[in-house]
C-alpha cells in the first residue's frame, strides 16, 4: 500500500513478519544517472521518517511496534531489495 499526506509519501507500507515496513522504491533505466539507491539521501531519509511517524500516529501504532526502512532499487530489469537500508533518524 502507498501512503501519501501533505508531508510527503512512502511508496510501500507493508508487514514482514513482526515488522511494519516502510519502503522507498527508486528506478533508473540505466546507470548513467547513478544507482537508484543513491537517490535515497539524508534529506529523503528524514522525510520518510517524518511521514512514517505521521502514519503510525493516525493508525494508532504504538512505539513498541518493530519498524524497518527498506529501499527497493530497480535498474533496468534488475531489482535489489535492501532490507533495513537505513535507521530511523
Amino acid at each position: 500500500m502507498n501512503f501519501r499526506c501533505r508531508m510527503g509519501e512512502i511508496d510501500i507500507v507493508c508487514k514482514d513478519g513482526d515488522y511494519l515496513v516502510f519502503a522507498e522504491v527508486k528506478f533508473r533505466s540505466s546507470a548513467s544517472y547513478g544507482y537508484p539507491s543513491e537517490a535515497v539521501n539524508f534529506e529523503k531519509i528524514k522525510k520518510i521518517c517524518k511521514v512514517s511517524d505521521y502514519y503510525r500516529l493516525i493508525h494508532k501504532i504504538g512505539e513498541d511496534r518493530k519498524i524497518r526502512f527498506d529501499v527497493i532499487s530497480i535498474k533496468g530489469e534488475n531489482i535489489e531489495w535492501i532490507k533495513n537500508a537505513f535507521d530511523y533518524i
